[in-house]
């Protein structure tokens, strides 16, 4: 312990000689690991952003979807009473905590311009956990809204926007044109999906059968959305497609992963582009400061001799001269990663590289070891070299230096 601390101190000696060559190498040094975690940091940002969308398309990972349709020629839909009491009884064995029927539907809204068609979606209070809805205004629903004697909605913001942005609080009433007509309760606005987007509601499917609406468009299907285990995934489609297909002869019956991995990572081909990146601007680093290493050693030939000339062995020789490269990196790569952080977490930055984030994520740990990691290899590799050239040095060197 005693070698390696005097090692270090003597380290920092020589940088303080040396402090203007060395400046310059570790300049290019910590502007490389600022790079560096910049990257790795945006990228897991980046990474974040589209898992965010992904989730919102698909459902977390790993959701199953369950599709239930016509099977036989000539039939133009399915039994809802019968497929929907199935569906539930399922739900009901399997203990799923979090699964959610799903049909689409057109509704009637009677808006200040006048009535308009509305595409609905009809599904159950945990749609919102297992697709992650993000709502602006109000809250999405809560499982006793079912029970509400005005339906209960939850809207988009061009929906809002058409009746009028009414207060939710104070005036949260809109009328829906069902086969039994009623007022319904906007409890919720949620941004657009996309800027060109129409009026959009989601309904519980309570709600919908009270006020008259079908529970499938046209009548074609139902669906169900359940959230489960990773691990459990690929067994569950196995046993939830023959348990279902047995017990409706007459549908045909689909489960299936739709989440965004269920084909694998959707994201490893970006991690190992910004892992080339990173890589090469590494390199570069290593590169620079090699160049200036060899050149400090070659001018310190004669201080090199003299210590030899006093007793220093080569041990001592070569440890000094790489724990000068190594220390100095890792004050370079400490600075490098504060750089990184201050980027990475720039509210601008943040907003442009994942818009669509309720709340960022911290800036990743991994990311700062990689850096100051990175940083102190770099310097281990690039003082090893010259440090091989420095215990060569002899005595009789530095006196024809």
């Amino acid at each position: 312990m005693t070698a390696l601390i005097s090692a270090m101190v003597e380290a920092w000696s020589e940088l303080r000689i040396h402090k203007t060559r060395v400046l310059l190498a570790l300049i290019g040094v910590t502007l490389s690991v600022a790079v560096l975690t910049t990257v790795v940091g945006v990228g897991n940002l980046a990474r974040e952003g589209i898992r965010l969308d992904s989730e919102r398309n698909g459902g977390r990972e790993a959701t199953l979807t369950v599709s239930i349709q016509p099977g036989q020629p000539g039939v133009d839909a399915v039994d809802e009473t019968r497929t929907t009491q199935i569906l539930d009884a399922t739900i009901e064995r399997y203990s799923f905590t979090h699964a959610s029927r799903l049909s689409h539907a057109q509704a009637r809204f009677q808006f200040p311009a006048g009535v308009q068609p509305v595409e609905l979606q009809v599904v159950d209070p945990p749609y919102g956990t297992i697709h992650r809805v993000a709502v602006s205004q109000g809250s999405w629903f809560a499982a006793d809204d079912a029970e509400r004697l005005a339906p209960a909605v939850v809207v988009n913001e061009a929906f809002y926007q058409a009746a009028g942005r009414p207060n939710l609080v104070t005036e949260p009433q809109i009328s829906v044109l069902g086969t039994n007509p009623a007022t319904a309760v906007m409890i919720g606005v949620m941004p657009n999906a996309y800027p060109e987007a129409g009026p959009q509601a989601f309904m519980l499917t309570q709600a919908a059968a009270s006020v008259g609406i079908g529970g499938s468009y046209q009548g074609m299907g139902q669906e169900l959305r359940i959230w489960v285990p990773t691990g459990m995934a690929e067994e569950l489609v196995a046993v939830l497609t023959a348990d279902l297909t047995q017990q409706l002869p007459g549908s045909y019956v689909g489960v299936y992963r739709s989440d965004y991995a269920a084909y694998g990572d959707p994201f490893g081909m970006v991690q190992i582009m910004v892992s080339g990146i990173a890589a090469l601007i590494l390199l570069l680093g290593a590169v620079g400061l090699l160049n200036i290493s060899m050149v400090t050693v070659r001018y310190r030939v004669r201080e090199i001799g003299i210590r030899r000339s006093f007793g220093a062995t080569s041990g001592r020789i070569f440890t000094g001269v790489m724990m000068e490269s190594v220390v100095g990196t890792t004050v370079a790569g400490a600075l490098g990663v504060m750089l990184a952080v201050a980027i990475v977490k720039n509210p601008f930055v943040e907003s442009k590289v994942a818009p669509g984030l309720d709340a960022y994520p911290a800036f990743p740990i991994e990311a700062a070891l990689l850096g100051l990691g990175a940083a102190v290899v770099v310097g281990a590799l690039a003082g090893a070299i010259p440090a091989l050239v420095a215990i060569r040095v002899k005595v009789i060197d530095a006196i024809r230096f």
